[in-house]
C-alpha cells in the first residue's frame, strides 16, 4: 500500500542516543523528495520542537521544519486547554515541557495546582515527588506525558518518564492521564495536524509498548524498525503483529503502491 502520510517516532528510530541509525537520513529524504507529509510524534519532552529541529540538523544532517515535530508537551497543552479546568500546573518535567506549557498560558502552582503534569527530569529529586504527591493527594489532576520505561541510547536502555510515572501512581494509589504515544490523545492531535485520514497514514517506530500500539490502538498501520527498544526475538511473541517489521528503514518498499514487505 502507498500511504499518503507517515507518523514518525524519532529516539530508537532515527537516532539512539547521539548515533544515528542506518537508513533513517535516506528515509527521511525520501518523504522529501516525494512529497509525501510527514510528522514526527515523539514522547520526548525534553526538548522544545526548535531543539528537536536542530539536533536534527547539526548532529544527523536531516534537515526539516519545525512545523514537522509534534511532541508530547504540545499534545498535552492542546489536551489541557480542551478541558477547560484551570490553568494552574505543577511540572515535573524538563525546561522543554515547563517552558512549553508556560508558553501555552498555564501558570506555574506548586501549591494548589490544577494539573500535576509529570515528564522525564534528570534532575528528578525526592522533594519534586513529594510536592506532586501532596499535589494529586489534594485534588490535582495527574497528567503523564509519556509512559516510556527507558529511552534508547548508545549506552542503553535508560530510565524513562515511565519509571516516574511509576513511583507516583504507587505514592498517590492514582492512575495518571496519558499523553503520549500509545494513548490516543497524541495520535489524535497528531492526525489533526496532518489533515489526513487515518487510513492514509502509517505509523513508524521501534517501540512496541508505545509507537506500535499507538498505531494499533488508533487503526493506523504499523512499521516496527528493530533498531531500538523492541528486539527481534521479542517479535514471534508480540500479541499483534506490526503490519511490517523491517531491520531498519533502509529496507522500506513501501514508496509503490504495490509493496510486499508486510510480515
Amino acid at each position: 500500500m502507498m500511504y499518503k502520510g507517515y507518523l514518525l517516532d524519532l529516539d530508537g528510530t532515527i537516532y539512539k542516543g547521539k548515533e544515528p541509525i542506518e537508513g533513517a537520513k535516506e528515509f527521511i529524504e525520501q518523504l522529501q523528495e516525494r512529497n509525501i507529509p510527514y510528522l514526527f510524534v515523539t514522547n520526548n519532552t525534553t526538548k522544545t520542537p526548535r531543539d528537536v529541529q536542530t539536533n536534527l540538523s547539526q548532529h544527523f544532517d536531516i534537515h526539516v521544519k519545525e512545523e514537522t515535530i509534534y511532541t508530547a508537551t504540545l499534545a498535552t497543552a492542546d489536551y489541557l486547554n480542551s478541558l477547560n479546568k484551570g490553568n494552574r500546573v505543577y511540572v515535573i518535567g524538563e525546561s522543554g515541557l515547563v517552558d512549553g506549557l508556560l508558553s501555552s498560558g498555564f501558570i506555574w502552582d506548586e501549591e494548589h495546582p490544577d494539573f500535576v503534569v509529570v515528564g522525564l527530569d534528570k534532575k528528578l529529586n525526592y522533594q519534586k515527588l513529594v510536592t506532586a504527591t501532596l499535589a494529586i493527594q489534594n485534588g490535582a489532576m495527574f497528567i503523564g506525558t509519556n509512559p516510556d520505561k527507558n529511552i534508547p541510547t548508545e549506552q542503553g536502555l535508560l530510565p524513562g518518564a515511565g519509571s516516574i510515572i511509576a513511583s507516583l501512581i504507587s505514592s498517590t494509589n492514582q492512575q495518571p492521564i496519558i499523553i503520549g504515544k500509545p494513548s490516543s490523545v497524541i495520535m489524535q492531535g497528531a492526525i489533526e495536524r496532518m489533515g489526513l485520514e487515518k487510513s492514509d497514514v502509517i505509523m513508524v517506530g521501534d517501540n512496541y509498548e508505545t509507537d506500535i500500539q499507538a498505531g494499533i490502538h488508533n487503526q493506523i498501520d504499523t512499521l516496527l524498525v528493530l533498531t531500538g527498544f523492541t528486539q527481534k526475538d521479542d517479535v514471534s511473541s508480540l500479541p499483534i503483529a506490526p503490519t511490517y517489521t523491517l531491520n531498519n528503514l533502509s529496507e522500506w518498499g513501501g514508496w509503490n503502491a504495490i509493496n510486499d514487505t508486510k510480515k
